[in-house]
């Protein structure tokens, strides 16, 4: 059937409906997943969101049992439109004591609806299970699959996950189901990653890194967004999913030109702010057209990865300001290469708001001992350097050169690839990036 003329439905996400260009009847939806990286609470959002519009949701689960899905879904769990059609008991719980004690109801009410499926070790007999669970339900069904990875593990195999999944897939999407599909990526091979995102129709990776929570859609069948593999930033805050998306410039802040100014003061591209920023180039480049606006956790990223408080962004010329002295403290941090760390530090002596002076100047302090290898700034251009205080060598084309106090560096297009400071004390020097 046409996508057009699918229904549309919510994961509970309204952020991740406008990534994805919503979900339809009909979706398989690949769940890839970190250690931490937060799919049981997407889960629970798809799951809330199709119990509060009274559709029939069936938890399929192979990796945790009853009582742990009856725990972390709470009180949804006991919605009379869920059910748990429990493939673990018998399964990796090797039909322990511990967990089928879960079905001794001792006389109480019982509050859950769960099906034991008798031997999840026969894929053929899982499948019996769902389809006939499907059977006795009316309207588009919604269901929860955990995990491909707790099946190959019951199967023994990949070759037996691959073909129930091949053979699932499309009959969940004639039926008028949408599924979601949790892998742990690390625990299967490349090869059937790709077999299984061939018959998918959404696939979506989630993953930790630098302690940032990430979301990527790898593929989004036959809808219209521009999120494909762009990865985005979201927090997850007592189950609760926020992405870290920019939102619509309001008014006529000129709040993206501030940041074009300061990012281009500090000889960074785009790229290189967004790859500091957890941003994507794109986005950098539609903040500093003010196409959008930077969510407040973003904003405070842009204004790190550039060394400047987020004030900077906002302010114009100090009070009373003349425009013709400087006190300390006006200036500015400076982002140096990637190799200065730990060895150079230094301010940029310009007020922020200052970005089109035809000399950028700034005060480096290199530490005693440290060796740089290359230069402190990426600068097309002429560039000049007043040592105030330590000793410094520099080499050029391969030529050691010595710096004392008082004596004055000058580039005009070399690029120094060392520098030193072999001394006790620290250097500091005056540096001046000219225009190019």
């Amino acid at each position: 059937m046409d996508q057009l003329k699918k229904k549309r439905v919510s994961s509970g996400i309204a952020q991740l409906d406008s990534l994805l260009s919503d979900l339809f009847i009909g979706d398989n939806v690949l769940w890839y997943e970190d250690a931490g990286s937060f799919s049981s609470a997407f889960c629970v959002q798809f799951i809330r969101q199709s119990l509060t519009e009274k559709k029939p949701v069936i938890y399929v689960s192979f990796d945790r049992s009853p009582k742990n899905v009856v725990t972390f879904l709470g009180p949804l769990a006991e919605n009379q439109h869920f059910t748990i059609l429990d493939c673990f008991t018998n399964g990796k719980g090797d039909r322990s004591e511990v967990f089928n004690k879960f079905y001794e109801k001792d006389g109480a009410q019982w509050p859950y609806q769960v099906i034991k499926v008798n031997d999840p070790t026969s894929h053929a007999q899982v499948s019996e299970a769902i389809y006939g669970l499907h059977s006795t339900l009316s309207g588009d069904i919604r269901f929860i699959i955990d995990s491909l990875t707790g099946m190959q593990d019951l199967w023994g195999g990949e070759e037996q996950v691959t073909k129930f999944y091949a053979r699932t897939c499309p009959r969940l999407y004639e039926l008028d189901t949408i599924a979601y599909w949790i892998v742990e990526k690390s625990a299967h091979s490349s090869r059937l990653k790709a077999n299984i995102n061939k018959i998918a129709q959404v696939v979506i990776d989630l993953s930790v890194k630098n302690g940032k929570s990430v979301l990527k859609i790898l593929k989004a069948e036959k809808r219209t967004t521009s999120s494909i593999n762009e990865g985005q930033l979201f927090t997850c805050e007592q189950g609760e999913i926020a992405f870290d998306l920019p939102r619509a410039l309001p008014g006529r802040i000129d709040l993206g030109g501030r940041i074009r100014s300061v990012r281009q003061q500090q000889g960074l591209s785009q790229k290189e702010l967004a790859e500091r920023a957890g941003m994507t180039p794109s986005s950098i480049s539609q903040i500093e057209k003010n196409l959008i606006y930077p969510s407040i956790p973003a904003l405070f990223r842009l204004a790190e990865s550039l060394a400047v408080g987020v004030s900077t962004f906002f302010e114009g010329m100090p009070p009373g300001q003349t425009g013709c002295v400087f006190h300390g403290g006006e200036g500015a941090g400076v982002m140096l290469e990637k190799a200065c760390k730990g060895t150079v530090s230094g301010q940029r002596l310009l007020p922020p708001d200052i970005g089109d002076a035809a000399a950028d100047p700034y005060l480096l302090h290199i530490e005693p001992g440290k060796k740089l290898v290359g230069h402190f700034f990426n600068h097309k251009g002429e560039e000049a350097g007043y040592l105030l205080r330590g000793t410094l060598t520099l080499w050029i084309n391969g030529q050691r050169q010595e710096a004392e106090p008082g004596d004055l560096i000058y580039l005009r297009r070399e690029v120094p690839e060392q520098w030193e400071n072999s001394g006790d004390g620290g250097a500091e020097l005056l540096w001046m990036k000219l225009r190019s």
